[in-house]
């Protein structure tokens, strides 16, 4: 038992006096590349993480909802007949939002006692959000008896974070959080939503540093972004009247256009179709087993983020700075939307250690702190555990 899930089991007697009816986990996940392209109908290379929420929890016999975070020392209650987006401020909005989107489509929930507690950072880029949704709706769809596909599932927890919560996010979140596979990425395409997993090679090391920068994704420029790019498509269809999304958008085709786009729009624009070829290039690069070409791919995408898509900040590009001087290190990019979180790199596994020490002396001594490391490995996406 991890230490999060023995928190949310422990947290669960101590207030509740038994045992709980079930154990819910969902991973966080690391972006290995394909950012901001989800939403823009393009390719993601994500994987599922070995760090999670975990939700345990009970049914009840009324409509009343009763949540704790036991790494917050907080509590939430709400009525699943009084749910209205918007209505919940704070983490409580997105089990409050899986309930509502679930119920929305039909399926009768009941209410429900229980105690969440995770290690995946808030804030950090690693999602999560989209973690603490599918262990909810992967626990309230068991408590009710349901049987939802995961892809439906995938689904209702991107309308509870569109609708309820208020943040236009992509899909990919959600999806990698359900069908993660240990050891393998997920390449998602998300117009068709299709899967496919790609084995990563044993010699490669995937390491995170979390600046320590947080930022509310609602708060945040992350609904410019995504309108940036709504703009870009309206603006391109008087040219090219059968696109539907930037991804139907060739390098050829934008660069032919440049001139009827404003600068800035042209430039996210660029971000986007460019991104999506970079996430093809690394997983063919993975499918030979060339990392040397999959941390050219990673490099390129940060430099995209960083110039074109303008989410980067001083602490991401001096942690991805620091992990690229180490010999042993492939490449290294910001992970998850940006304007703070995390970033990755990709690297040998001799030259871990190296890295980990270049990356924090090169932090601490610009910033004055010291970022957190770890290491991540790719695991199995969304389970849930009967008592």
């Amino acid at each position: 038992m991890t230490h999060a899930e023995a928190r949310a089991v422990r947290g669960f007697q101590e207030r509740f006096g038994e045992l709980p009816r079930l154990r819910a986990r969902a991973p966080g996940r690391v972006n290995l590349i394909g950012e901001h392209t989800d939403y823009n109908d393009g390719f993601v290379l994500p994987i599922a993480i070995n760090r999670a929420i975990w939700v345990a929890a009970r049914p009840r016999r009324d409509r009343r909802v009763h949540l704790i975070a036991a790494d917050f020392g907080e509590e939430a209650a709400f009525s699943l007949d009084e749910l209205q987006p918007g209505g919940l401020r704070g983490w409580a909005a997105y089990p409050a939002g899986v309930a509502w989107a679930l119920e929305q489509a039909g399926l009768r929930l009941p209410g429900m006692d229980a105690v969440v507690a995770g290690d995946v950072p808030i804030g950090s880029g690693l999602s999560s959000s989209a973690a603490l949704e599918v262990a909810f709706a992967t626990a309230w769809a068991a408590l009710g008896g349901h049987e939802v596909p995961r892809l439906e599932l995938a689904r209702l927890c991107q309308r509870a974070e569109n609708e309820f919560v208020g943040v236009r996010c992509g899909i990919m979140d959600q999806m990698a959080a359900l069908f993660g596979r240990r050891g393998h990425a997920l390449l998602i395409d998300c117009r068709s939503l299709e899967t496919r997993p790609i084995p990563i090679p044993e010699e490669m090391v995937v390491l995170v540093a979390d600046s320590g920068v947080r930022r509310e994704l609602a708060a945040s420029e992350y609904n410019v972004r995504r309108a940036q790019c709504e703009e870009a498509v309206r603006r391109l269809q008087g040219r090219y009247p059968g696109i539907r999304a930037l991804r139907d958008v060739s390098r050829t085709q934008l660069e032919a256009a440049r001139g009827e786009l404003p600068d800035r729009i042209y430039r996210r624009a660029r971000h986007v179709v460019t991104e999506n070829e970079r996430v093809l290039h690394a997983v063919a690069a993975l499918a030979r087993g060339d990392l040397s070409a999959f941390g050219e791919q990673l490099n390129a995408s940060h430099e995209s983020l960083r110039s074109d898509y303008e989410v980067s900040a001083p602490e991401l590009d001096t942690l991805v700075e620091a992990a690229r001087s180490v010999p042993g290190v492939y490449g290294a990019r910001l992970t998850g939307a940006g304007f703070g979180g995390s970033i990755l790199a990709v690297a040998q596994r001799e030259a871990v250690q190296a890295a980990s020490a270049a990356i924090a002396h090169y932090y601490e001594t610009r910033f004055g702190r010291r970022p957190a490391l770890f290491v991540v490995e790719p695991d199995e996406g969304a389970t849930v555990h009967f008592e």
